[in-house]
């Protein structure tokens, strides 16, 4: 169609329902608001909601055939180009947004082609600043995590907010739940309907069909419930024992609401829950890493909501994910009042059965919770991948033909947090090796649109990379000889069949290039009045096909998949360095490896964080001295288009200000985040050996809103006069002596006291110049 005429192309590639979904979005969203007709919606939502709908609109378009054909307005390219600078600017000051209201107007009224493309053509004419290398509304959103917190208390004040981002839309009442995670439990039909039929029998039987269970507590007081649910529990197991079918596992009903579990940062309780130590709890405190099957109880049935139990359930499973580390999913379950909820949460989010009245479907409760006493440990979420023998773990891989299996020496770190990559790592050797080189094994939870660590690895070893984790092998973990995803865990389960389903739950805060924005406005966006017409609405995410969605029936359904990269190079988190100077030959380490991949491979690593950057003291240790691990952000620099994951999350307190107010990520914003882990490290910790400290004037980085944290950030360095103070205040005794130089690294990567906006190759070079005279400074020598 090269020689077509732009309207020979409108014409051979028509619109059709190609903006339907934009429409109906639109309509959708503003009837919520009170507001009848889509075009009076133009009049009174204001320049946000215009900007909202205008980045929604643009990806609509974007998406359409004639837009990859159409002509540009000036120069070459497609519409397509001036498309996408159009969205890049969408949220910048000087935007004029009633530019584009004929074209708004003109989709609404579902005007001919030739109107709607002409009033395109007349809104990115009028778009004169330059493009952009890639437009914000189409960069990857950063998100705020669990897993992302650094030394902080964990107070419910500051991680609750967080844990709901994390957690997303919670999908309820999906047909088939029960049948996909208790209809395989072998036996389990047959036992529940026995023990069923053993509760009904007698003078005083347990359960009666018109009255419900016996003795179930008038009000349904939790610590009532507590005990009558333990009574029951066992009367069930009794009964059970007289079926050939009977559970074989040890396990029991637990409580502990009055102490905190052990195994979490902060103190946490929980409700009830299924053990597999039949003495956790009694001789000795319970454990997180004991809870198989954590519960939540609320008195109150209206408490089914998921302000209430499902977010309280949300909590628990946390903590369990984080003290298990081969877990894969969690299964779990609410009681409200004599209302019942089967849940499961994995590294997307949380999915519930649909509610029953244990009173009324008496079967379908002692069925799901003789399930949880007999699902085996597959059926309960664990990795089985990771195998024990003669008091060993150890994984097994396939490399270069050969089977080899690696014995894992311990844990190193379990990210703490339910979606996202929940990354988890492990020191390891392979079996037979008499020297017993360390490697490290890392599992984490990608999206399949992102490129594949191990890769990027590969690539980076192979091009002679320094500094950087040195490849060995990967591969995607397979599970019942299907790849280990989100799709699969879930059993072919359609979220969209959810009774609280709805389109938008799809689309998440900050990826339509209002991300800095919008994001602190999303609690007052879910509370507004009919009548607020100008505040800040629900941000809409843009939709993104997972390649791994089996079938493409729902392409924009979020996906995971389970992957394992193993490095052959081990080490130490930097601030475990065993001297100031070996931590600052680290960090001019560190800045190496990045410039390294940088240069050689092409590739931003886009996470210099605390855990990210490692140091080797071990002599007998064939590792680099220090160098960068984590190329899970990685991109490469040259990519054409944006991957199409959902999210990105990082380690906050570390971003550039210029990447938290949502520039495209550049070399010049990595190398400002090795000036915060100084910074941040000078603050935490008081040398080598000893715990880190919490700091609550700083504390508040881990959890502020993106647009905030960059305020913040400025005003740290922008002055030199009141940096020198804050550092001086704040610096552990044991790091004061860095003092001057940390303020001479900033006068480096924030000249006078502004942040960088464009890259400067001689950067890197000048920031080790200061590192490596620091480390020569008698007072940062002196111990």
């Amino acid at each position: 169609m090269a020689n077509l005429s732009r309207s020979e192309i409108i014409k051979t590639k028509p619109i059709g329902e190609g903006l339907d979904n934009f429409r109906h979005s639109f309509n959708l969203t503003y009837q919520d608001l009170g507001i009848s007709s889509s075009l009076d919606a133009l009049d009174q939502i204001g320049n946000k909601g215009l900007k909202i709908s205008v980045v929604d609109l643009t990806v609509a378009l974007l998406n359409l055939p004639a837009a990859q054909l159409l002509p540009p307005s000036v120069g070459r390219g497609t519409l397509r180009s001036d498309l996408l600078r159009l969205g890049s600017l969408v949220d910048s000051d000087d935007f004029d947004i009633d530019r584009v209201i004929p074209l708004l107007k003109a989709v609404l009224n579902h005007e001919p082609d030739e109107i709607i493309w002409g009033k395109a053509y007349t809104t990115v004419t009028e778009s004169t600043p330059p493009p952009r290398p890639l437009p914000f509304h189409l960069q990857t959103p950063i998100l705020r995590n669990t897993s992302s917190f650094i030394n902080s208390s964990e107070h419910r004040k500051y991680v609750d907010n967080v844990l709901k981002e994390e957690l997303g839309p919670l999908h309820v009442g999906i047909p088939g739940f029960y049948e996909a995670f208790f209809g395989r439990v072998e036996g389990l039909e047959e036992i529940g309907t026995a023990v069923f039929k053993k509760c009904k029998e007698g003078d005083n039987p347990l359960y009666a069909e018109k009255g419900g269970w016996r003795d179930w507590p008038e009000g349904a007081k939790e610590s009532k419930v507590l005990v009558w649910f333990d009574k029951l529990i066992r009367s069930l197991l009794g009964f059970a024992k007289e079926h050939e079918s009977a559970p074989k596992t040890q396990r029991r009903l637990v409580e502990h609401t009055q102490q905190p579990l052990q195994g979490s940062i902060a103190d946490r309780k929980l409700k009830v829950g299924f053990v597999d130590d039949l003495m956790a709890g009694k001789s000795s405190q319970c454990h997180w890493s004991h809870i198989l099957v954590p519960g939540e109880l609320k008195s109150n049935p209206n408490t089914d909501i998921p302000s209430k139990a499902w977010f309280d359930l949300g909590r628990y499973v946390r903590e369990v994910f984080a003290a298990q580390d081969t877990r894969r999913f969690v299964l779990g379950f609410t009681l409200c009042g004599s209302t019942m909820r089967l849940w499961e949460f994995d590294r997307v989010g949380g999915i519930a059965s649909s509610p029953f009245d244990i009173d009324k479907d008496g079967l379908q409760f002692v069925s799901a919770m003789l399930g949880y006493l007999c699902m085996n440990e597959e059926q309960l979420g664990f990795d089985l991948t990771i195998l024990t023998s003669d008091g060993k773990r150890y994984v097994e891989v396939v490399r270069n033909e050969q089977t080899e299996r690696l014995v894992l020496d311990g844990l190193m770190k379990r990210a703490p947090c339910v979606a996202g990559r929940a990354t988890t790592c492990w020191k390891a050797h392979r079996e037979g090796d008499s020297s017993k080189r360390p490697l490290v094994i890392k599992d984490s939870w990608q999206y399949p649109e992102r490129e594949e660590e191990g890769a990027l690895l590969r690539e980076a070893t192979e091009k002679g990379v320094v500094n950087v984790a040195r490849y060995y092998h990967h591969q995607t973990v397979c599970v019942g000889g299907q790849d280990d995803d989100i799709c699969n865990i879930r059993k072919g389960l359609d979220i969209t069949t959810a009774t609280n389903y709805k389109p938008e739950s799809l689309i998440h805060p900050g990826a339509a290039g209002v991300q800095a924005s919008t994001r602190k406005d999303r609690s007052a966006s879910r509370k507004r009045s009919s009548t607020y017409t100008d505040a800040t609405l629900p941000p809409r995410k843009r939709t993104c096909p997972s390649s791994s969605t089996k079938g493409g029936k729902h392409p924009t359904i979020q996906n995971r998949v389970h992957r394992r990269v193993i490095t052959s190079d081990y080490g130490k988190a930097i601030y475990k360095a065993s001297s100031r100077a070996a931590m600052l030959a680290a960090l001019e380490g560190g800045i190496e490896g990045y410039e390294s991949l940088h240069t050689k491979a092409g590739i931003l690593q886009r996470d210099v964080s605390l855990g990210n950057v490692l140091v080797n003291e071990e002599d007998d240790n064939p590792s680099w001295p220090a160098f960068l691990i984590d190329l899970d952000l990685a991109i490469k620099e040259k990519r054409e288009e944006p991957s199409g994951a959902r999210s990105k999350t990082g380690t906050r307190a570390f971003m550039a200000i210029g990447v938290l107010l949502g520039e495209n990520h550049s070399t010049w914003h990595d190398f400002e985040s090795f000036f915060w882990l100084l910074f941040w490290m000078c603050i935490y910790y008081n040398g080598p050996n000893k715990e880190s400290r919490v700091v609550e004037r700083f504390e508040k980085w881990n959890f502020v809103d993106t647009e905030e944290l960059a305020s913040m950030k400025k005003g740290t360095v922008n002055d030199e006069g009141d940096f020198l103070k804050t550092a001086e205040d704040n610096f552990s005794p044991y790091y004061q002596p860095l003092v001057p130089w940390v303020n001479r690294l900033r006068k480096v990567v924030f000249p006078g006291g502004r942040r960088r906006k464009a890259n400067d190759e001689n950067l890197p070079s000048w920031m080790r110049d200061v590192l490596q005279e620091a480390i020569k400074d008698p007072k940062v020598l002196a111990e």
